[in-house]
């Protein structure tokens, strides 16, 4: 590492490193999203036309640094063969709040439920008796652990963002120490692994060969099941599972000629 200069930014006046480091002396978490190989390969082409003008940010940890924000950056340029790589280099305590960074993508929701699930497995190892709800610092939304979890354990493809919506209205912090709290996360996961199940079943029975039309199913069985523009969902997490999936069940092609869509 050579420091280049030190500085305070100027909202929580922390003093902040300005560096050169060695590539070699540079890590990824493994918590970080999966890379985008595409926006690698546009980055490396920006940096070859303009230079490298954003700095990565990065945590000194156990003798290695680590990237919180700019893994894309850091690939692209390691791919391009530079040797020094400029960086932030930030305080320890940041190590865990990269989901609010993230400024080279924004991430949708199954990369946000993905980075959330790995995240929180890190917490997990790192100090199992912690309080779920005391983490919410470092977590966006409940539902993204739920649906991190469903993606991770249970099914790569399986599609979050058809879910988001209903999820965001029963799913919640838990005051549970994460030692339990993971294997609540699992059995929800397995709740919602199962609707999808029949979501998956009624769109072969409907003969449809459009994708997002499963989309178009989940919605049609919440809004049967609790009514037009439900806000808010006072059942607990699996009774409102079992409801969705009743009316899942019972939806036919004709449900789907209204034009009805939940808010």
């Amino acid at each position: 590492m050579r420091e280049i200069a030190s500085f305070q930014e100027p909202v929580k006046n922390r003093t902040l490193s300005l560096c050169l480091l060695d590539v070699k002396e540079i890590e990824v978490p493994h918590f970080q999203r999966d890379l985008s190989e595409t926006l690698k390969e546009r980055l490396k082409t920006a940096i070859e036309k303009l230079g490298f003008l954003v700095p990565i940010i990065v945590v000194q940890r156990e003798g290695k640094f680590y990237v919180i924000d700019g893994q894309h950056r850091f690939f692209a340029l390691r791919e391009l063969g530079v040797d020094e790589i400029l960086a932030i280099v930030v305080g320890e305590e940041l190590y865990h709040y990269f989901l609010e960074l993230n400024t080279e993508k924004p991430p949708n929701v199954k990369e946000k439920s993905k980075q959330a699930y790995r995240l929180y497995m890190e917490l997990f190892k790192e100090n199992d008796s912690q309080l779920e709800e005391d983490l919410i610092d470092y977590f966006e939304k409940p539902e993204y652990i739920t649906l991190g979890f469903t993606i991770e354990e249970l099914e790569p493809k399986f599609s979050a963002s058809f879910y988001e919506s209903f999820v965001s209205k029963i799913d919640k912090f838990l005051r549970l120490s994460l030692s339990s709290a993971v294997e609540e996360r699992r059995n929800r996961a397995k709740a919602l692994f199962e609707l999808n199940r029949l979501v998956n079943e009624k769109y072969a029975e409907f003969g449809w060969d459009n994708a997002l039309m499963k989309g178009e199913i989940i919605r049609k069985a919440v809004q049967k099941a609790y009514g037009m523009r439900v806000r808010v969902i006072p059942d607990d997490f699996y009774t409102a599972i079992e409801k969705v999936k009743s009316a899942c069940e019972s939806l036919s092609p004709e449900d789907f000629e209204s034009g009805l869509s939940l808010e």
